[in-house]
């Protein structure tokens, strides 16, 4: 069986599936649907012995998630 089945087909899906997460969620927790970027950076990092230059795919995917993730939580206060 295949990962690729849990996968969301589309962006939209993907941040769908998170609007969920961070709306039914209880006070106290947080939910960064860019966390797993974060980990991937900071795995590359310790992975090659914290050599930035090597690791910066994994910082530039971590700073388009969050770009888009922003871009669309303003884009669904605006449209409230």
């Amino acid at each position: 069986m295949t990962s690729e089945s849990s996968q969301p087909k589309t962006e939209d899906e993907s941040w769908q599936k998170t609007d969920r997460k961070s709306t039914h969620k209880n006070p106290s927790e947080f939910y960064d649907p860019c966390q797993d970027f974060a980990d991937r950076s900071l795995k590359c990092l310790k992975r090659n012995g914290f050599d930035r230059e090597m690791c910066g795919d994994y910082f530039q995917a971590y700073r388009d998630c969050k770009k888009n993730w922003l871009n669309h939580k303003k884009a669904l206060a605006e449209s409230k």
